[in-house]
């Protein structure tokens, strides 16, 4: 039976499907979100609102106009803020009790001894270079702390094609092949991932300066639901919820 308190705090009706010891395990637990852009952000936000303890987010990036169509926290006044920095700054506003832990870090193998993976019990991949994911993938199974990474969200359309399954058993996705051959390399057995089907689209051939990085096209609703989808998994992995 619930309090008329209980009915009032933030998480009551999360509790209500929960349960009470589902609760207190999630605020008991720390989870790192490395990027907090387009699929990051929405992940973290998701996170935060469903009652986590504590959260560390990584990201040296600052929030650029080209982030305003589809990361949560990209508007006009954030524009040259770190990215960090504002997820922080609305994630307690959110829920004023969580831990926050942040990094203006640009993870990668040089980079990977400021974290001991040892403290989280998840970690959440969302970035986007190849070399910083598949370190972060082999840094977590070495310390077997759970991790579920994000594949390509980039030039996607139709985010209803989007599940998740184990790396081995993807297809189609560029992003993931690549991954899965290299830890098939590493001899690393199993990722939980969020990939699509979905052919990625090919955009125009833009005119692009040598050694300039080309970008995908992106939207307001593909990474949103590839965040909230690797939410999901990593509170329902938290709380053993079947």
């Amino acid at each position: 039976m619930f309090s008329s308190k209980a009915m009032n705090d933030n998480f009551s009706r999360t509790e209500l499907l929960f349960g009470m010891e589902a609760m207190e395990k999630l605020a008991s637990s720390r989870v790192a979100v490395f990027g907090v852009g387009g699929v990051g952000g929405y992940a973290a936000e998701a996170l935060a609102r469903s009652g986590l303890g504590a959260i560390d987010i990584i990201d040296n990036d600052k929030v650029c106009l080209t982030n305003i169509n589809r990361q949560i926290y990209a508007l006009h006044s954030t524009v040259g803020q770190y990215k960090v920095d504002v997820a922080k700054s609305r994630i307690q506003d959110i829920n004023p009790d969580i831990e926050i832990n942040t990094y203006k870090t640009f993870y990668m193998p040089d980079t990977a001894e400021e974290f001991d993976f040892r403290e989280y019990d998840y970690i959440v991949d969302a970035i986007d270079t190849v070399t910083g994911k598949l370190e972060l993938i082999v840094q977590a199974n070495r310390v077997k702390t759970p991790i579920i990474s994000s594949m390509g969200a980039g030039n996607k359309m139709n985010p209803t094609m989007f599940e998740v399954d184990d790396i081995y058993n993807t297809s189609v996705c560029p992003l993931a092949r690549v991954i899965r051959q290299e830890l098939k390399k590493r001899k690393i057995p199993k990722l939980k991932v969020v990939y699509s089907k979905e052919s990625p689209i090919k955009v125009p051939n833009t005119v692009f300066k040598e050694g300039e990085k080309r970008y995908p096209g992106s939207n307001a609703f593909v990474p949103s639901v590839v965040g909230l989808i690797i939410a999901s998994e990593v509170i329902k992995d938290l709380i053993n919820y079947k």
